[in-house]
């Protein structure tokens, strides 16, 4: 890979876009060591997400960037993510969850404006139950997301947000600046 310092400026641009904070504050960012071998430039972030102290979902977002450009990406700027969220057992065999998984990749990237081209990826849900050595903790159920785009703005904190608030869908967050019902304090009720 080659060095920072020599980094083309599209893709400095699009790193500075990359490093804002995120609009959730139980989502934790953090600058990690890119894979090296996908494309001459790259860079990575990690995401935890946290509800209370349990850490409810993860992701990584990658850009790569190729300057002679990429037939299958439409462009020289792509970006792949891999996100992981815990799931309430009945939702791990729920046929409508990939559908709606997706569309929150795309919701978040639209409400942001994150303009994009060459969307693709998968979701996979899973249900586990541990037998014999392994037995012990309940059945567990995971959703997995993997998808790329290339962007075709400039705004990089854009698709940084839409992929934040895909997180954030994923985990089961409300929208920014927004509490839960579980978040209120003791002792309040709601009227109805």
């Amino acid at each position: 890979m080659a060095s920072p310092s020599a980094a083309p400026e599209a893709f400095t641009r699009a790193v500075a876009g990359l490093r804002v904070d995120s609009p959730w504050s139980e989502i934790l960012l953090e600058e990690i060591t890119p894979p090296q071998k996908l494309a001459p430039y790259a860079f990575a972030l990690s995401a935890t997400v946290l509800r209370g102290e349990d850490e409810v979902a993860s992701g990584r977002l990658i850009l790569l960037h190729e300057p002679d450009g990429h037939e299958a990406w439409h462009g020289t700027l792509r970006l792949v993510t891999l996100i992981t969220a815990e799931l309430e057992a009945d939702l791990a065999t729920d046929p409508l969850l990939p559908a709606v998984a997706w569309s929150w990749l795309s919701d978040g990237l639209e409400h942001y404006a994150a303009a994009y081209t060459a969307i693709g990826g998968t979701v996979t849900q899973t249900a586990s139950t541990r037998f014999g050595e392994l037995a012990g903790p309940e059945p567990t159920a995971d959703l997995e997301v993997r998808a790329s785009w290339t962007p075709t703005s400039d705004d990089f904190g854009a698709h940084l947000r839409g992929w934040c608030a895909m997180l954030a869908s994923t985990a089961g967050l409300p929208p920014p600046g927004v509490a839960s019902l579980s978040d209120r304090p003791r002792g309040v009720t709601t009227h109805r």
